[in-house]
């Protein structure tokens, strides 16, 4: 069993008439999971143009899980809140522009895949590192930390409005 026939790759072969040992894919095939039909999904895009809504409803769990693959991938650059001030840049590397000015917060939710799968300016591409759906997650997390530095009292629920003029209560010392 140690010392089976086999080629080597790419080697010569007088098997095939063609003297290839590696056989070329059969025309009109998709390998399985390879099937990437869902444009929006996989690019960011419809008929070329970026997308302004998500291919998929965007739910805590979704924003969890973006939060967490950007503090991974995203915040040594960006930093945790977006602001392009992450430890890479304070060592030296290229500031990366800001989430939360009015230019980025209208881009459409397809630039901001579009960039993490194929990478833009000093910015690598991430498709390889980070499956479709987590770039999706990531793109709904940059969403929420917009909102979220740029919040006014006007979107906090009017049923949730008078605990934002309520005196802090001091915290309870342990007995």
């Amino acid at each position: 069993m140690h010392d089976q026939p086999r080629y080597k790759p790419l080697a010569r072969s007088t098997f095939f008439g063609d003297e290839r040992s590696a056989r070329p894919l059969v025309a009109d095939t998709v390998a399985r999971g390879q099937l990437h039909d869902d444009e929006q999904l996989y690019t960011g895009k419809l008929g070329g143009q970026l997308v302004t809504t998500f291919p998929m409803p965007v739910t805590a769990r979704m924003l969890a899980r973006g939060r967490e693959r950007f503090d991974i991938y995203c915040s040594p650059c960006h930093d945790t809140l977006g602001t392009g001030n992450g430890i890479i840049v304070r060592r030296g590397y290229k500031h990366p522009p800001t989430f939360h000015d009015d230019r980025a917060r209208a881009l459409p939710v397809g630039f901001f895949f579009d960039v993490i799968t194929n990478g833009f300016g000093a910015m690598p591409d991430y498709a390889a590192q980070v499956p479709v759906e987590d770039r999706w997650a990531i793109v709904a997390y940059i969403r929420a930390l917009q909102l979220s530095q740029h919040a006014t009292p006007d979107d906090v629920p009017a049923d949730k409005r008078a605990a934002l003029d309520a005196p802090a209560t001091p915290a309870k010392e342990h007995e």
